[in-house]
């Protein structure tokens, strides 16, 4: 979909936000609000400035007066969007010379946000994993257009001219031709990153190689994979830790959901709807799975040195950490989106009157992040939220980052909000029960052993006089209920370590089963969507 907005677009992917979620506009996924500008607003707690820098006053001097504008507009996105806390920092001169934190760190305590509050932030991560490849290529370990089948033999799409010709640089790129978001909902039901990079060679393509964007997950999950072994470490995080994190000084960063547990300044996540937002509890599943596609925690203090970094092309407090062709080569465009907006390795690249923005948000189910930069003028904007991103960080980050531009001034925060709200409306709308529904199959005769190529065994079973379909590799089991003869709704069963997920921290709180008859009037097949625009048909053994 794509929205008017002054002198751009507003462009939202149709399922997800940031990393990706198929049932709530966040990135989670993401709803992925992509946006060339947006607008938003809030309420203070506690404010702190960094040491001002001489080298552009004029920037700082403008980011002062913008203040009390900016800080009205958080206050008024806020409440559009019902989010709990938000904290926002600006980098100018290579310091933070603007930071805040804005409400609470949950609904059900009266802890304040600031500047050092620990969130998820997604698929901003996408970034970080970028750099780390910029790092491997300089120091020889790996080379941009290596080929991956060559790395990684178990990397296979369905089309072995894409398998042969697709290369490092392509796995960040989002132009594989591959569906958005493809088999994310097989990271949401606990398969493992081997059981998701296989699962691609199942997959039929959707548009040619390197032609059109289509957003994706698991093809990062590769790239981390790559990099470690490029680098001689366990896994990727191993390598953000040493070759970023710790050089950084970004101490309170992690990437697990016992590292943000254990922050003592840390927020909760809250899923939103038009109603308003619900604090859910934290998932040791996603957005974590997810690798280098979202997986880390982080706070404004420490994205500021990221921030930084990529500000000084490379170098951060007169250390180079990567060099500026290869940092340049991640931030150059290599898909476009629309004449304005184009993807590159992790970032955004956005054209706007007065000078281009390099962004990327990040949206997990109850959190939402935006990181800007107009290196032009060496500014940069980090906005972190405890509520799920159905628009509300990107806004505030591209509308900051336009008001200091000086472009035209758009108020995109009921926009945003109305297409938000038109999206949860549509997805309900589709799993509303029918008014007059039609008998359905006896549950008996749907009993069975299934198998689909990506997700590998299933069975249905009853269980207590209710269906459940079951996965052997992952252990989730979903409740089947009657909806509309032989299609069922699918609810995540909420046992063991998917509990989180059940009670409404995850992306799949609800999908439909549909069970189908060949021509002899034999149930042959079982098909599985969660309204992301994708189905997986499990064949009947």
């Amino acid at each position: 979909m794509v929205i008017a907005s002054g002198q751009c677009e507003v462009v939202l992917a149709a399922s997800a936000t940031g990393l990706r979620s198929s049932r709530v506009a966040a990135g989670i996924l993401l709803a992925f609000v992509l946006a060339c500008v947006l607008s938003i607003a809030a309420v203070p707690n506690t404010a702190r400035a960094a040491e001002p820098s001489s080298s552009d006053p004029e920037i700082e001097r403008r980011v002062q007066a913008l203040t009390p504008e900016i800080e009205a507009y958080i206050g008024t996105g806020m409440k559009a969007f019902d989010v709990p806390g938000l904290a926002i920092g600006i980098i100018a001169n290579d310091g933070l010379i603007y930071s805040k934190g804005f409400g609470v760190r949950s609904k059900s305590g009266g802890e304040l946000v600031d500047a050092r509050t620990v969130f998820q932030i997604g698929s901003t991560t996408k970034g970080f994993l970028a750099a780390t490849m910029a790092l491997m290529v300089d120091r020889g370990k790996l080379h941009w257009d290596d080929r991956v089948v060559d790395l990684d033999p178990d990397f296979q799409f369905k089309d072995p001219w894409v398998t042969r010709e697709f290369r490092v640089l392509d796995l960040l790129a989002q132009r594989s031709g591959l569906p958005p978001y493809v088999n994310d909902a097989l990271g949401s039901l606990g398969f493992d990153e081997a059981a998701l990079i296989r699962s691609l060679r199942h997959v039929e393509p959707v548009s040619s190689f390197r032609t059109t964007f289509a957003y994706t997950n698991i093809t990062h999950l590769l790239a981390g994979r790559i990099v470690a072994k490029a680098a001689n470490a366990t896994d990727w995080n191993a390598v953000l830790r040493q070759e970023l994190l710790e050089p950084l000084g970004m101490t309170h960063s992690t990437y697990t959901a016992a590292g943000i547990e254990a922050s003592a300044n840390h927020a909760s996540g809250h899923r939103w709807a038009p109603q308003g937002t619900t604090e859910v509890p934290l998932d040791e599943i996603f957005p974590y799975v997810y690798g280098g596609a979202g997986d880390i925690n982080s706070s404004i203090e420490d994205l500021e040195r990221w921030v930084r970094m990529q500000l000084g092309n490379g170098t951060f407090e007169g250390r180079r950490i990567i060099s500026p062709e290869s940092l340049a080569f991640t931030r150059r465009p290599k898909v476009a989106i629309t004449d304005q907006i184009s993807y590159a390795m992790g970032w955004m690249i956005n054209q706007t009157p007065n000078g281009t923005i390099v962004w990327h948000n990040g949206g997990t189910p109850g959190f939402g992040a935006y990181i800007g930069l107009a290196p032009e003028k060496n500014v940069g904007v980090i906005v972190l939220t405890n509520g799920m991103n159905a628009g509300l960080p990107d806004a505030i980050g591209l509308w900051s980052l336009d008001r200091i531009l000086n472009n035209p001034k758009v108020d995109i925060v009921a926009q945003t909000l109305k297409v938000a709200t038109s999206r949860l409306e549509k997805e309900a709308a589709l799993f509303a029960p029918p008014p007059n529904p039609r008998a359905g199959p006896a549950p008996a005769s749907l009993v069975g052993s299934y198998a689909n190529a990506s997700f590998g065994k299933a069975a249905v079973v009853q269980r207590a006089g209710a269906l459940s379909l079951e996965f052997e590799s992952s252990g989730a089991r979903l409740t089947l209920a009657p909806w509309n003869g032989a299609v069922f709704t699918a609810k995540l069963v909420p046992q063991g370590r998917f509990v989180a997920l059940a009670e409404g921290s995850g992306p799949l709180p609800q999908g439909l089963v549909e069970f189908q008859i060949d021509k002899d009037a034999k149930l042959n097949v079982l098909r599985l969507s969660f309204g992301d625009g994708q189905a997986y048909d499990f064949k009947r053994e």
